[in-house]
């Protein structure tokens, strides 16, 4: 997508965001486009016409976005090699009264991307962070994905070495949340590989390529049909994933044995349906269902 260089002034951003108070002295940590830059809030780039400097991942892809929208500030080089000696920089900056803004080169810092050193460093200094919320691949995925659950456990980046990623796998086997990794083209076989062995094969798998970018792809399968999926397409090997995976159903066979076992103990001291309604409100089952198990349950221990 092309878009043509914007002065901020020509934006609707003067009325509303120019209302709201930026205090000195503070980082704004400011979340970035992670493909379409359109994406980028109102917000955001009023933050970023008002700041002394902006640290950044990559200058280079800073300065590009920013000269996409007619803006031109100092940029600081803030990367997950740098990041103690960039923190001293920007607090220093800080601490004579600037407006710091800092960015990754696609979404939110400190979220798989550098500046939670720094963000840990700013506060500890006693010193403002504001958060500007934008664009997150994450929730991008897990909002088209139709996975129904209210959870997710966000994990990342796997382990590159093969026997540090299956140990980490083995440990999410009863997660009940959506599982949210992230990975690298180059890598998505193999981590695909590596969830359908870890994890049962009818598991729904979701994989989210080049998100808000031009070749957007979404695909929902079982684990049990992801490398093949993969595979049919070369094209699939390339653009950065989002991958969901289902989290573990709930055991209903282990529920239902464990109610079985309280119902039983509670029938040998209470009365039927007090030991039905008990049983209910422990186990959250039906408490019809259990007064009935209740009565041959008696009728058992009686013959």
């Amino acid at each position: 997508m092309t878009v043509q260089a914007t002065s901020i002034a020509t934006l609707p951003v003067l009325g509303e965001t120019a209302n709201q108070t930026y205090p000195i002295a503070t980082l704004y940590v400011v979340a970035t486009p992670i493909g379409n830059v359109t994406d980028i809030s109102l917000r955001a780039l009023h933050v970023l016409s008002l700041v002394d400097a902006v640290a950044c991942e990559d200058t280079r892809n800073t300065a590009q976005l920013m000269t996409r929208f007619g803006l031109h500030k100092p940029l600081i080089a803030a990367h997950q090699h740098n990041e103690r000696e960039a923190a001293e920089t920007l607090i220093a900056r800080l601490q004579a009264g600037e407006r710091i803004a800092l960015v990754s080169d696609a979404g939110t810092p400190a979220v798989s991307d550098p500046g939670a050193r720094i963000v840990d460093a700013v506060r500890a200094a006693g010193l403002r962070v504001v958060p500007l919320p934008g664009a997150s691949a994450a929730v991008a995925a897990i909002s088209a994905s139709g996975l129904l659950n209210d959870q997710f456990h966000f994990i990342g980046f796997l382990p590159s070495k093969a026997k540090q990623r299956d140990t980490m796998l083995q440990q999410l086997r009863n997660v009940t949340a959506t599982m949210v990794f992230y990975e690298a083209p180059h890598r998505i076989v193999e981590c695909a590989a590596a969830l359908a062995a870890a994890f049962e094969p009818t598991r729904q798998v979701v994989f989210a390529r080049e998100l808000t970018k031009l070749f957007e792809e979404i695909h929902r399968c079982p684990l049990s049909e992801a490398v093949a999926w993969l595979n049919a397409d070369a094209h699939r090997e390339k653009g950065e994933y989002v991958v969901l995976v289902e989290g573990v159903a709930e055991a209903e066979d282990a529920q239902d044995a464990e109610a079985e076992r309280i119902l039983a103990l509670l029938v040998a001291e209470l009365p039927l349906k007090q030991a039905a309604a008990l049983t209910a409100q422990i186990t959250g089952r039906k408490k019809n269902a259990l007064y009935e198990r209740a009565l041959l349950m008696k009728a058992d221990a009686g013959a």
